[in-house]
């Protein structure tokens, strides 16, 4: 089914050409995940573009394993947590498909006849280690503290506009980063970057006190998921960016 671009489809409409049932967007609109771009005075819930996208990237991370609960803050995550959570979830995914095979092969060979009394194919232990180990992570980084509650409702109200506008803000800051690497991490130039940044970082997702940004600065230098994204606009930026935040406390 075709969609122009400026057009309006009914939820019936929006059913079809996504394949999910009109219970479903129901639910999801009821969820506050999937808002209508618009709804009549006779109640009818009309969907565009933006929503259709929207919907397309709930499908997506349902497809790979998240739970409606989970989705919704990767709606709203900034590009660092994403990346983190759908590189974490497409580990997970290998290691069930990893199991999957083997259930595969042990049923081809059932077939043929062959009785081998193999049960690793039932052993779900090395899966359930991961997303214990991810959810662990998860709790010992983020999960107790005030400034992942608080990004946590400050991310859950933006919009497309809003990300689009935090988007560009971080990507000027990287180039700026970036420009100043020849200077050193100490100088006056990378110095008032880090005061940029962490204004940047309170003014978009929480209050970023002197202790929570020299652990950033310790996250940006070891966790390579931080440093790829830092590098893609220059390499050794993220590397540079967690010594200028290391100097900032001398």
């Amino acid at each position: 089914m075709a969609m122009k671009m400026d057009s309006l489809l009914t939820v019936k409409e929006a059913a079809v050409i996504s394949g999910v049932s009109v219970r479903t967007l129901h639910h999801y609109h009821k969820l506050g995940l999937l808002v209508p771009a618009q709804v009549t005075e006779a109640g009818y819930r009309l969907y565009g573009q933006a929503e259709l996208a929207r919907l397309q990237q709930i499908l997506l991370y349902k497809e790979l394993g998240f739970s409606l609960e989970e989705i919704r803050p990767l709606l709203s995550a900034d590009h660092i947590f994403l990346q983190d959570a759908l590189e974490k979830q497409t580990r997970l995914l290998m290691l069930k498909r990893k199991r999957l095979d083997k259930l595969i092969e042990l049923t081809q060979n059932l077939l043929k006849g062959e009785c081998i009394m193999d049960f690793a194919a039932f052993d779900t232990k090395e899966i359930d280690q991961q997303m214990e180990q991810y959810a662990q992570e998860v709790k010992e980084r983020w999960g107790e503290t005030l400034a992942y509650e608080e990004s946590q409702r400050r991310m859950a109200s933006y919009g497309k506009k809003e990300w689009d506008k935090i988007y560009a803000g971080m990507g000027g800051i990287f180039r700026r980063f970036a420009a100043c690497m020849e200077k050193g991490p100490d100088s006056p130039e990378a110095q008032a970057m880090v005061r940029e940044w962490r204004d940047f970082i309170a003014k978009n997702f929480y209050p970023c006190s002197d202790e929570i940004l020299q652990g950033l600065g310790q996250m940006y230098e070891a966790d390579p998921r931080f440093q790829a994204t830092f590098d893609k606009t220059s390499p050794g930026l993220g590397a540079f960016i967690a010594e200028a935040i290391k100097a900032s406390a001398t």
